[in-house]
């Protein structure tokens, strides 16, 4: 597969593959933040060429994916299916991509096993269907560490490119950058003037996006409400390190990681242990070389991402790991097959099927559904809801919160066929409901927001529960009972799905 023609066999392959495993999931309707801003905004640019949304809340992302999408829209037509499919295809260029690294850093067997547990871990294979940033950005920032590590002399054009690519996915990934140039000042000894200017380059599409920005918005990036929430809010002391906590639990525990870290440590403690001299056959110099090279930039750009994330960002999201989810997964599959081959092989093996066993079971804490196939579940039950509220007499109002109010009020996220009159509320904590009359709706309409299996036994003590309200908003979802008593109600329609629900009340006669 060293030939162009292999690689896009390759690539095609991969495809077709995530399309099969990911059919009974290309014709949901769009999910959470897909309905919330991607959607709208790729709509916006297809149907007006905005490239700062005006139907939904401007966040100050960097345009590429929603571009993509309406392009995508303009050839094949609008419809969950196409952008699902859209998705899938960035999904397999990040699973070729990452092959193509191993290959040049390591061998076969080591390419194979990375690209095969990424594509089968959790996170990635939930959000590869999905209309968010992450993805991409994590396409084009495995191509910019490749190009690193190659010394063609198309390296300084390619890297700017990819790099550019990843900033334009999302403006986080700007932190590439910082590790590029330590990278060509320490471990490639790099001072030619023409070398740098390839590696600042990328600066200059982010550059210009926030002078746009903030000439048609007035800030540089996001929205008052958006800066309040990711950056201001998140910068105390104790929240930072409590984040910290969460992103290494995220980044090497969360989603059966730890087998992976687990195998990766004894790898490592083996090779330390049973060091012989270099039998026939041993890496070379050149091999050991990059390898090295290697090292340095995947163990540098975890850090500063951990680092980042845990300092910025209201929401606690594992995607957002996912532009560097490849580096990780190559680094430890590399060290697990320190071990033994047969030990290595089994232990990866393992993984694999760990991986997808994960896909469907939830872990025994809160987690964001669209960690794994739990988000399809939260679909699928409000579709089910949607289509029960749509065949009510008389076009009732709908008291809800969001996701739930755009999906029934905006068609084209594909729950209802019309819109329907929704009255909406924050959330559903007991103080999102103070001021809401009993005349201002017709029907409730709650759900199930978060993932709270009933006997997390971390949110039963009190200390953590006053960690989590203080600095992360937790609060727990206002009991029906008491909902049903201040507002007359009685319970219409239940609907569950592993461990979620839906509840829909209506005024006693």
């Amino acid at each position: 597969m060293r030939s162009w023609a292999g690689w896009l066999l390759g690539l095609i392959g991969v495809s077709l593959g995530l399309v099969v495993l990911h059919l009974p999931l290309l014709d949901l309707p769009y999910y959470w933040d897909e309905a919330g801003y991607y959607i709208p905004a790729a709509l916006d640019f297809s149907h007006s060429g905005l490239l700062i949304p005006q139907s939904t809340l401007t966040t100050g992302h960097t345009p590429l994916v929603p571009v993509y999408l309406a392009t995508m829209w303009h050839l094949f037509g609008y419809s969950p299916v196409v952008t699902r499919a859209a998705m899938l295809l960035f999904a397999a260029a990040t699973i070729t991509a990452l092959y193509a690294l191993a290959r040049f850093v390591v061998n076969r067997e080591v390419a194979v096993w990375s690209a095969l547990l990424l594509a089968l871990s959790p996170v990635f294979f939930a959000q590869s269907s999905l209309a968010h940033l992450d993805l991409t950005a994590g396409l084009f920032t495995t191509l910019a560490v490749l190009t690193l590590l190659r010394q063609s002399r198309s390296a300084g054009p390619v890297f700017a490119l990819a790099a550019s690519l990843a900033v334009l996915s999302k403006e986080t990934a700007v932190v590439l950058l910082p590790g590029a140039w330590a990278f060509a000042w320490f471990r490639r000894k790099e001072r030619r003037a023409f070398a740098w200017v390839w590696l600042t380059l990328p600066l200059l599409p982010l550059l210009a996006w926030a002078v746009y920005y903030h000439h048609v918005t007035g800030f540089w990036t996001g929205n008052r409400e958006y800066l309040d929430y990711n950056l201001y809010s998140a910068l105390h002391p104790v929240r930072i390190f409590l984040s910290l906590l969460r992103r290494l639990h995220q980044f090497f525990i969360g989603g059966f990681n730890w087998l992976l870290v687990a195998g990766a440590g004894l790898g490592i403690w083996w090779a330390a242990k049973n060091r012989p001299a270099p039998p026939p056959g041993a890496p070379d110099e050149e091999t050991r070389r990059r390898r090295g090279d290697f090292l340095f930039l995947a163990v540098g750009l975890t850090a500063v991402y951990i680092l980042m994330l845990s300092v910025v960002g209201g929401a606690i999201l594992r995607r957002y790991f996912l532009p560097v989810f490849p580096l990780f997964f190559l680094l430890a599959v590399m060290f697990l097959f320190h071990l033994p081959k047969r030990l290595a092989r089994s232990v990866v093996l393992v993984v694999a099927v760990c991986f997808s066993g994960s896909w469907f079971l939830n872990p025994p804490y809160p987690f964001p559904f669209e960690d794994n196939l739990a988000y399809a579940d939260f679909v699928r039950l409000h579709q089910q809801a949607a289509q029960y509220l749509e065949s009510q007499p008389g076009q009732p109002r709908i008291l809800t919160a969001w996701p739930a109010s755009d999906e029934l009020a905006r068609p084209f996220l594909g729950y209802v066929h019309r819109p329907l009159r929704v009255v909406s509320i924050r959330g559903f904590r007991p103080e999102d409901f103070r001021g809401v009359s009993p005349d201002s709706f017709d029907l409730l309409y709650l759900y199930s927001r978060k993932w709270e299996p009933a006997h997390n036994l971390l949110m039963r003590i009190p200390f953590l529960q006053r960690l989590q309200t203080r600095y992360f908003d937790y609060a727990p979802q206002a009991r029906d009972e008491s909902l049903a008593a201040q507002y007359g109600l009685r319970l219409l329609r239940q609907l569950e799905r592993r461990g979620q629900w839906v509840r829909i009340y209506a005024k006693r006669e």
